[in-house]
């Protein structure tokens, strides 16, 4: 038997994010600032760090997805 591995994947919504930062500041092997002064994902891959940044996020803009 074969088991198979669903990754979740991070995304940012651009429209929600505020740009506080505390996603990039606490997880920065996940998270960056653009130059917009918003966050972005550098690493997609759903990590311990990402889940509790998706519960930190004070916009709700950080969610994952299949």
């Amino acid at each position: 038997m074969i088991d198979y591995v669903i990754n979740n994947m991070i995304k940012i919504d651009q429209n929600k994010c505020v740009g506080c930062g505390l996603c990039a500041g606490q997880h920065p092997e996940s998270f960056q600032m653009n130059l917009d002064g918003k966050a972005e994902v550098i690493n997609s891959q759903e990590t311990p760090g990402a889940q509790k940044a998706i519960s930190d996020c004070p916009a709700g803009a950080i969610s994952s997805v299949k």
